[in-house]
C-alpha cells in the first residue's frame, strides 16, 4: 500500500486536531502495537503456510500466480509476436480474407418451418 507523504501529513494534522496532545501519544502507541500485531500474524502466517506445503514453498513463483496481470489484449498480443512476428502477422491477415471469402461464397438460406438445422456429430 503506497500513501503518499501528503496525505499522511494531513492524516497526522487532523488526527491532532481531532485527538488532541494528551491523547494522541496514547493512540500512536496503539496503532504501533496494531501494526506489529498485524506483522507477526503475516508472518505467523507464512511460517504456517511453508511448513504445511513443504521446500516447494520458496519454489512457487508467486508473481505468475497474480490475476491482475492477465490482460487479455497482452496476452493475444504476446501469444501473436511470440509465433514468428511478422509472419504471423500475414497469417492473422490471411484468415481475416480466407474467412470474408467463405462468408462471401457461402449462401445463407434460411431454414423452412420445423425444419431442423444441420448438426454435426463430429463436431467436439
Amino acid at each position: 500500500m503506497n500513501i503518499p507523504l501528503d496525505k499522511i501529513l494531513i492524516i497526522g494534522i487532523i488526527a491532532v486536531l481531532l485527538l488532541g496532545p494528551q491523547r494522541l501519544p496514547m493512540y500512536a502507541q496503539k496503532l504501533a502495537e496494531f501494526v506489529k500485531a498485524v506483522r507477526r500474524f503475516a508472518d505467523t502466517a507464512k511460517e504456517r503456510m511453508r511448513d504445511e506445503m513443504g521446500p516447494e514453498f520458496d519454489d512457487i513463483e508467486w508473481q505468475k500466480l497474480d490475476p491482475r496481470q492477465y490482460d487479455p489484449r497482452r496476452i493475444i498480443r504476446d501469444a501473436l509476436l511470440d509465433s514468428g512476428g511478422a509472419s504471423s502477422a500475414a497469417a492473422v491477415q490471411t484468415a481475416q480474407v480466407t474467412a470474408s471469402k467463405v462468408r462471401a461464397t457461402a449462401p445463407v438460406v434460411p431454414l423452412a418451418a420445423g425444419e431442423a438445422p444441420p448438426f454435426d456429430a463430429e463436431a467436439p
